[in-house]
């Protein structure tokens, strides 16, 4: 199933939806939202031992080889304590270190954390009904594994609907996700990357890296959008934007009264969480 979620019959054909299949496309709902959980895995927090050691049973790993994503010895045949160890240095090193890369939307296209796509982002999470909430840690709305996670619920809501025959919201909640991809995973996924396989020492993060990107190439094409471009571009070093301000200079800031754009993010009154949950079932 897993194979099967990346194989394109024709590449010319990827902008005709086939004729639906209520059964089938549910199946291919749950698959996908695995593989988004999966790679939501590795980037959204260090790897838990959990992760790691249901992402080393033999059959993942040879469902991966098969996409050409191979690891190393210093993944397959190190000790999982000491891997999990390895590993939280590098995502460290890698993601939260000064010189680093974080995985956030708003630094790689600003060059600043909170940016106008992290509250396009909430936004779109509170338009939706969903709220996110911390796990071990605090996360950006805007962060790569909670823009993960987020598609994998719409890919699982997907797939209720269509176990109730109600095609009308499943049409909803596709146009939603590709809605998503248009807005902002489509628009730096595929550059970032492409950068973090090229600076990762471990062969965990370069095999993640290089998953990523193909995962989203096969995603952009199945779903037709054939014109995102990728303003990341894998750029080692993002130029800051201007930092734009809205205030009404004279009214005055007291710091008590919330500000304008405060109140147009309220949460949804019925809103559902994205939960950052440890990815323990990898059988796909």
């Amino acid at each position: 199933m897993l194979a099967a979620t990346f194989e394109l019959e024709d590449r010319e054909d990827t902008v005709v939806q086939a004729p639906l299949d209520p059964i089938q496309r549910r199946e291919e709902c749950l698959a996908r939202a695995s593989l988004y959980r999966m790679l939501a895995g590795a980037f959204v927090e260090e790897p838990s031992a959990a992760f790691l050691s249901a992402l080393r049973e033999p059959g993942l790993l040879a469902s991966l080889r098969a996409l050409n994503v191979v690891f190393d010895d210093d993944f397959l045949a190190t000790t999982l304590p000491a891997l999990t160890e390895a590993l939280a240095c590098e995502y460290a090193t890698l993601f939260a270190s000064s010189g680093g890369f974080p995985p956030v939307e708003s630094v790689r296209l600003t060059g600043r954390f909170k940016q106008e796509p992290h509250y396009q982002v909430v936004q779109f999470y509170q338009r939706l009904g969903f709220e996110p909430v911390k796990g071990r840690f605090d996360v950006f709305a805007d962060q790569l594994g909670m823009e993960l996670m987020f598609v994998a619920e719409l890919l699982e809501r997907s797939a209720v609907v269509l176990e109730d025959g109600e095609i009308q919201l499943y049409q909803k909640l596709d146009k939603d996700i590709k809605r998503f991809w248009t807005l902002h995973l489509g628009r730096w996924v595929r550059g970032y990357s492409g950068l973090i396989e090229r600076a990762a020492n471990h062969s965990f993060y370069r095999g993640m890296a290089r998953f990523l990107g193909g995962f989203a190439a096969e995603e952009i094409a199945a779903m037709g959008l054939t014109r995102l471009e990728d303003l990341d571009r894998g750029q080692l070093e993002v130029p800051k934007s201007e930092i734009k301000l809205e205030f009404n200079p004279d009214e005055p800031v007291c710091g008590e009264c919330p500000s304008g754009l405060t109140e147009r993010l309220q949460p949804a009154d019925k809103a559902r969480v994205i939960p950052i949950r440890a990815v323990q079932d990898l059988s796909f």
